[in-house]
């Protein structure tokens, strides 16, 4: 028997459960049909961090960034391709630290952009400051096989 996990969906939140073995079949959710990998960040607001980052099964990459920083400007485009690389092994979720402060405070976001591996819902990495495509990819790998 496969190994079942649980992901919650980009669309309509709810938790989906599939075999493991799937993963690259690109599923939809059982609830409103969306594909739960879409090759692109999701968006995360307070009220959608739960369900898509502290649930589910993966290991998931948060970016904490904010619109007026230039870093975080120049960091998007490698962690958008970084994703459509990594994803359904990965998934990517960003945070606008401007519309969701109360996550920042949570997690003590002190600096941005700020990357935070989470598994299991626990974060198990941290990595503030804007990286290159190559030394990101590198710490993403090495955090998906710790």
């Amino acid at each position: 028997m496969s190994e079942k996990i649980h992901l919650a969906c980009p669309a309509c939140l709810a938790m989906n459960r599939f075999p493991k073995t799937r993963l690259h079949e690109n599923p939809v959710c059982g609830q409103c049909r969306s594909p739960l990998f879409s090759g692109k960040p999701l968006e995360a607001s307070e009220a959608s961090f739960g369900p898509l980052v502290l649930r589910g099964d993966l290991p998931v990459v948060v970016d904490f960034w904010a619109s007026w920083c230039g870093p975080c400007q120049m960091m998007a485009p490698v962690f958008a391709q970084l994703a459509q690389e990594m994803e359904p092994g990965l998934r990517f979720v960003k945070v606008n630290t401007e519309s969701a402060p109360t996550l920042s405070q949570r997690y003590a976001i002190r600096s941005i952009p700020s990357l935070l591996v989470f598994r299991g819902g626990n974060e198990t990495a941290r990595q503030a400051g804007a990286l290159p495509a190559g030394p990101m990819r590198q710490w993403l790998e090495a955090q998906a096989v710790s």
